[in-house]
């Protein structure tokens, strides 16, 4: 399947980085909207405008001195999701089975970990940019407590983007067609949106869904962005968000190895 790879498997994803920055600068207006005016769109409509009709006590939104103060940092995690549900599923779909790619790729001396990290690396490259146009959005409206939770906030979402890039990758490799991503999309990308704490507190729901919206990723990933923003840094509750989110993207990792290996020897 493949010819023999380099020992180092950074060096061979590297081998990659002229492909990807190609494939970017080829498809970069087809996600400028998504990417870099949505953000804009969504704090003025849902922070601003809807915020202006919400008038609750800083108790009642974590700490939040305003809606908008809360909606910000859930806004800017849900931005890493989509951004990676956008980067692992059709486009994987599209190197499995509509250009191929990835049959050529490890046709030479890459392997399939070094095709995964490699493009790893690209969806962390587009989160980074899409996040960080999302930060810069979101200053002047004066929502974050210190430019040190601000900026220590944006490592969280690469994290949390890892986290849902690599089993999201694996679950679209295995996959035999796109027909099921329509019911990733409406069952698992828009539940987690809405119910994920990132418009309203977790507390809010009924017990059973409190246990399950806090299983979710997004749901550490937003806890830990606000906790961040909000200059409410809990050492401990942080340590268990990072901890559930590196060991997700660990065992995303292998699955994702496993399953496009598998897709490709078949």
């Amino acid at each position: 399947m493949s010819g023999t790879a380099p020992t180092n498997p950074l060096a061979g994803a590297a081998r990659l980085t002229d492909y990807w920055a190609t494939v970017y600068r080829r498809t970069w207006k087809g996600s400028a909207v998504t990417s870099f005016v949505a953000p804009l769109f969504y704090v003025v409509a849902m922070g601003v405008l809807l915020g202006g009709f919400i008038d609750a006590e800083p108790d009642r939104l974590e700490g939040a001195a305003s809606y908008l103060a809360f909606i910000a940092p859930g806004l800017l995690a849900s931005q890493a999701m989509t951004t990676v549900f956008g980067e692992t599923t059709y486009p994987v779909m599209s190197m499995v089975k509509w250009q191929k790619t990835y049959f050529s790729m490890t046709a030479s001396p890459l392997s399939v970990r070094e095709v995964i990290l490699a493009q790893m690396g690209f969806v962390l490259v587009r989160v980074a940019m899409s996040c960080g146009v999302f930060l810069l959005v979101m200053a002047p409206f004066d929502v974050f407590e210190s430019w040190v939770g601000a900026l220590a906030a944006f490592p969280v979402q690469l994290l949390l983007a890892l986290a849902f890039a690599t089993p999201v990758f694996a679950l679209s490799a295995g996959l035999a067609d796109e027909s099921p991503f329509a019911l990733i999309y409406r069952l698992g990308l828009i539940p987690l949106f809405l119910f994920s704490g990132a418009f309203f507190p977790v507390a809010n729901l009924d017990g059973w869904m409190q246990v399950l919206a806090k299983a979710t990723p997004l749901w550490h990933g937003v806890d830990l962005t606000r906790m961040l923003t909000l200059d409410r840094f809990d050492p401990s509750t942080a340590a268990v968000h990072v901890a559930y989110l590196v060991v997700l993207a660990v065992l995303g990792w292998f699955w994702a190895v496993h399953r496009l290996t598998k897709r490709m020897v078949v």
